[in-house]
């Protein structure tokens, strides 16, 4: 065994026994690691233009976007990012990043960038020839910003999938729709991303098909079928594919797909390696605190009906008008609590399924009148508006709706606070995101790629909250934390609406039906602008550091600039899906 695997295999074993890191071990395995491993395998070149030529001709970068710029300015930002001296601090660090994001020869055998070498690539080819946006990207990445895995591992390489990290699909109650979309899966897939689907429109198990009862399969078969797209399909072997199905509690399916991740369930139903996540009213949630029970519908019943798939509506709003229609049939009654008890099981048994609060997120959504948030992604972090695509037969057009790409990138909570200029960090990184929605064009998934162009959504998000807390001493969870958080998010809030709005001036161009929105009638900002102004504590002011206070008058003089110019992004903010903190649009 190499020394520094030694040493950090000495390093967890200390640690999972006595709970104590021992970062001097840590490190001197960091120090073993390039001396065995990094140096020794890496390519070295007489200067910068040796490097960019070897790396342009041997077909390893794209060279459109190095000749947008002078030979002499990249060299100067070489040097721009060598003199911050990184240091990795920790060998997982430093390994994570030799062994999933820096180019290598084709054989492996190579190591052919730094770190540095890949944060300068990463801001040339995002910066698409601005040479100004170019060299603040450099600082952003070095100093606070982190750009989304595949943007960070795929930018400026000649082979390479595409530079964002997740997608939304939503699934139609048709064959076209179930094949086109296990198509979408699979394409997806294979280009890096996380992908949901919205399974809530498929009749359930039992239903009629062209009028003969007891045909239909239901959403399970479906959800098999995307769990094999998945395992098959990845992004040359450097991720894995991976994806989630959602499903409204009020679906007949509902109690299959709740048990689909419990280790003990039938083959016939088990989802070994595809997420699931449930869409929950808050009607069944007045229905548990009464200890009543809830009727499971059918999307095909809805359909027929209303004319509107199940995702389209309210269920809070229609459930009793539902519950009073005879040609709404009553698939089955269950116990709300017990079936919420169900769904908790399975959680702690497989940590499944993920829950989306349906109501909670429409009634803010500052979107709401243009279209309905209907489910999230892979990591729960991204809500946003999707309408439903027509698949047709062959020989006729499909008609395209809205779905989603998730263009995403996040700041250092705890790096940001030292930055000199919050404002100007968050415009970079917005203006860095623009230009990967705006790069992105995903042909082979129309629905996604109508989206990207109309809506412009971008997910800017944060991490590193809990060790920010650490080292300020704030206990996480105290008066003192919720006051940062609610003050640095505004303050994030705030400065990527700003810049949203300074894009949308330049362009002389806002997102699809941005007069519908929120924003546009200036409902979004009216708690901003009416806030109760006080004075923070003194651990806050020192825990925000430079990050600015945002007073009422600087929100209505916003209000007043959105209103006139617009904005270019109809979503633009994402919290960093680690799992614990979970965040819808703001």
């Amino acid at each position: 065994m190499k020394t520094y695997l030694k040493l950090n295999n000495d390093v967890l074993n200390r640690y999972s026994t006595t709970g104590q890191l021992e970062l001097e071990k840590d490190r001197e395995a960091t120090r073993r690691y390039f001396l065995e491993d990094v140096n020794v395998r890496l390519r070295y070149f007489i200067d910068i233009e040796e490097k960019i030529r070897y790396l342009v001709e041997e077909g390893y970068y794209e060279k459109e976007f190095i000749e947008l710029y002078d030979l002499e300015f990249i060299k100067s930002l070489y040097k721009k990012a060598y003199d911050y001296h990184f240091r990795f601090p920790s060998f997982m660090s430093a390994s994570k990043f030799y062994d999933s994001y820096a180019m290598k020869s084709r054989d492996g055998k190579e190591i052919l960038e730094k770190y540095e070498d890949r944060i300068v690539i990463i801001a040339l080819y995002l910066a698409q020839g601005d040479a100004a946006l170019a060299e603040r990207a450099v600082e952003a990445m070095m100093e606070a910003y982190q750009p989304a895995t595949p943007t960070a591992l795929n930018s400026g390489k000649k082979a390479r999938g595409e530079l964002v990290s997740c997608f939304k699909l939503t699934m139609d109650d048709s064959m076209n729709s179930i094949a086109e979309n296990i198509g979408y899966c699979l394409e997806l897939s294979r280009l890096g991303g996380g992908v949901g689907v919205n399974l809530t429109d498929l009749r359930p198990l039992g239903d009629p098909i062209k009028e003969i009862l007891n045909r239909a399969s239901g959403v399970i078969p479906v959800a098999k079928l995307l769990e094999n797209s998945f395992s098959y399909s990845n992004q040359l072997g450097q991720r894995n594919g991976s994806g989630v199905v959602y499903l409204n509690i009020f679906h007949a399916d509902i109690e299959n797909f709740i048990s689909s991740k419990k280790p003990n369930a039938d083959d016939k139903i088990r989802l070994a390696t595809l997420s699931t996540g449930i869409i929950i009213p808050s009607i069944f949630f007045e229905l548990m605190k009464r200890d009543k029970d809830i009727v499971l519908f059918s999307p095909y019943d809805i359909y027929k009906e209303y004319g509107k798939r199940m995702s389209e509506i309210s269920i809070t709003d229609m459930y009793y008008e539902l519950l009073d229609n005879p040609n709404i049939r009553k698939i089955k009654r269950l116990n709300a609590r017990k079936l919420y008890t169900e769904v908790k099981k399975a959680q702690f048994e497989s940590g499944y399924p993920f829950e989306i609060f349906d109501d909670n997120v429409n009634e803010v959504h500052p979107l709401k009148d243009i279209g309905r948030v209907k489910m999230s992604n892979l990591c729960t972090e991204i809500l946003q508006m999707q309408e439903t695509s027509v698949i047709t037969d062959q020989d006729e057009p499909n008609e395209y709706g809205l779905d989603v790409s998730c263009n995403l990138g996040s700041i250092d909570i705890h790096a940001v606070s030292k930055v000199e200029d919050f404002g100007n960090l968050v415009d970079t990184a917005m203006r860095l995101l623009t230009n990967v929605s705006q790069m992105t064009h995903i042909k082979n998934v129309p629905s996604v790629a109508k989206a990207n162009k109309l809506m412009h959504s971008v997910g800017l998000g944060v991490m590193n909250l809990h060790g920010h807390l650490v080292t300020q001493g704030i206990l996480y969870g105290s008066k003192e934390s919720i006051e940062f958080i609610d003050h640095f998010m505004e303050a994030l809030n705030y400065y990527s609406l700003k810049s949203s709005m300074e894009i949308a001036k330049e362009r002389g161009e806002t997102f699809y039906q941005f007069e519908q929105s929120e924003y546009a009638n200036g409902n979004y900002f009216e708690s901003y602008i009416n806030k109760e102004e006080k004075e923070l504590l003194p651990e806050v002011l020192q825990a925000l550091g430079n990050v600015p206070i945002i007073t009422a008058a600087m929100w209505k003089e916003l209000a007043e600039n959105v209103k006139k110019y617009g904005l270019f992004h109809s979503y633009r903010l994402a919290v960093a899906p680690t799992g614990k903190n979970n965040c819808p649009f703001i």
